[in-house]
């Protein structure tokens, strides 16, 4: 059985990333719509290797009869429009930060909780976690089976396309107004992103962490366990693609670094890439257009009872985003919707 799937935000980076992920892997789709603001009506997007779609007002869409929709075109579409949607008997998969704390709106990453897609009949949503939480808990999830981790301590660098096409086009204007003397100007970024990296996305709350700090907290605790501590730093770096992560874990069982490895080697959906040598490890360039989580430098913490250190690399804009709610929908055909039908 085929679906009809909208695509809201399709001239984004992660819209257009979503079309890209769509017809890569086959999904089954019948009718495919891409969707975005009035002034971008008209225009065209590709799907696939050989096809276009004419983008479609989505003020003026009526959502009956699709039975999924990706949502990448932040808080305030997801805000307005997720809920008709929702209402017109579409699954909306909802990629902003809007829905993910709401109690009845399950957070997904499938490898980590696919369970909880089950629960998308509440509120007709599904969320899709942030970026930086996404590739971080499909490296915690086998750890955390096999030794249960207690306390999570993370440094983050982010690359510019987590700000969107706005930010990738700022650091290349930068890059190249500084090779030519020319003035450099910051728009999307608090500070130079060319030749820097800014502590700070997302805004400062009340504690002094930032808000993407905050959402990596408490997105691990909702997917994967709420009794997990976890305190992060956040930093944009200048690549234009691919978040990196350190990650500094401790367990309430032993866990040798074999063990470790062979735990995330045999997960789902992560590639173990640990050579203690000279290119033994990934880098966000490399993961560029790859979908898996890629885990090196894989060693003992010697600081703390049970500690564990390792390095994580994915492209932010597929496994953070776009793939991560391919996925989603998948799951929902395969277990939910197919039943339905």
């Amino acid at each position: 059985m085929g679906y009809k799937v909208a695509v809201v935000g399709a001239t984004g980076a992660v819209g257009r990333e979503m079309l890209t992920t769509l017809a890569e892997r086959d999904f089954p789709a019948t009718e495919v719509v891409a969707l975005a603001s009035e002034k971008s009506a008209g225009t065209e997007v590709s799907y696939g290797e050989d096809k276009t779609l004419k983008v479609q007002n989505l003020a003026t869409y009526d959502f009956k009869g699709t039975d999924i929709a990706l949502f990448s075109a932040g808080g305030s579409i997801s805000e307005k429009y997720a809920p008709i949607a929702a209402a017109a008997g579409c699954v909306a998969i909802d990629n902003s930060s809007h829905f993910r704390m709401d109690p009845d709106v399950p957070l997904v990453v499938p490898e980590v909780n696919a369970d909880a897609v089950s629960r998308y009949g509440k509120r007709n949503i599904i969320a899709n976690p942030n970026c930086s939480t996404a590739q971080l808990v499909v490296a915690l999830k086998p750890l955390h089976d096999l030794a249960k981790i207690k306390r999570v301590v993370v440094s983050t660098y982010q690359s510019v396309s987590g700000a969107g096409k706005e930010g990738m086009d700022e650091l290349f204007s930068q890059t190249r107004a500084i090779y030519v003397n020319d003035p450099v100007e910051n728009t999307q970024f608090t500070k130079q992103i060319a030749f820097n990296v800014i502590p700070h996305i997302d805004k400062f709350m009340d504690d002094g962490a930032t808000k993407e700090e905050w959402k990596m907290t408490s997105e691990v605790k909702k997917i994967l366990d709420p009794a997990i501590e976890l305190v992060a730093m956040c930093v944009r770096v200048p690549v234009f693609i691919g978040h990196a992560e350190s990650v500094f874990i401790e367990t309430e069982k032993p866990l040798s670094v074999e063990e470790a490895r062979d735990a995330m080697q045999d997960f789902p959906g992560l590639v173990v890439v640990d050579h203690r040598a000279d290119e033994g490890y990934v880098t966000p360039h490399e993961c560029a257009g790859e979908d898996a989580v890629y885990v090196s430098r894989v060693r003992q913490d010697p600081t703390v009872k049970n500690g564990l250190i390792f390095w994580c690399v994915s492209d932010n804009l597929r496994k953070g985003a776009a793939l991560n709610a391919v996925q989603i929908a998948e799951t929902l055909v395969k277990n939910h919707l197919e039943k339905a039908a």
